[in-house]
């Protein structure tokens, strides 16, 4: 089994951008720059037959490029369980059809329906014994966060790894929007 998902990567100026609001938490472990992206669609576990199966209905998933911008910041969890940090995603009807689009290439692939709401985001930082109390005034003081607009020219099929910090991505596959 791989542990799969698909996402679109964010640029270097963009992470750099987001590197001074990557403090400031006890118990926050920071994801690098080279891991920050926005979920299209996990998959989980997947057989390698599948994942064949999945990389070619990802490859004819298709779609125009556009751009997007990350604007404000939350946290999933409440209370004893804030779990992570976001920065998120400004409203695009392009990004929301590509992830409906990756949910479709998965069902084409014979993977079970993904039955979460989409929220587009990008996972700052995991917590683990976080002060609910200063997550709050985090997201507070960053919740201003406007980035500039990136242009999104391609998708990937990425497999997650343990690592010494957390999970260590890796680019498997990349399809192009044109």
């Amino acid at each position: 089994m791989i542990r799969l998902f698909a996402a679109i990567a964010i640029p270097g100026d963009i992470a750099a951008g987001l590197a001074p609001r990557r403090s400031g938490l006890a118990g926050a472990r920071w994801r690098p720059a080279e891991s920050l992206h926005i979920t299209l669609r996990f998959f989980g576990g997947v057989r390698e037959d599948q994942a064949d199966d999945l990389d070619s209905e990802l490859a004819a998933v298709g779609g125009a490029p556009f751009d997007l911008n990350l604007e404000g910041v939350g946290a999933f969890g409440e209370g004893a369980d804030v779990r992570a940090v976001w920065a998120g995603v400004a409203g695009s009807n392009p990004l929301t059809q590509l992830a409906r689009r990756c949910e479709s290439a998965a069902r084409r692939a014979s993977l079970p329906r993904e039955i979460r709401a989409y929220h587009p985001h990008v996972t700052l930082a995991y917590l683990r014994g976080a002060d609910p109390a200063r997550v709050g005034a985090w997201v507070q003081s960053h919740n201003l966060l406007k980035s500039p607009d990136f242009p999104v020219r391609r998708f990937g099929l990425y497999s997650s790894w343990p690592g010494g910090d957390g999970q260590v991505y890796r680019l498997e596959r990349a399809y192009s929007l044109v």
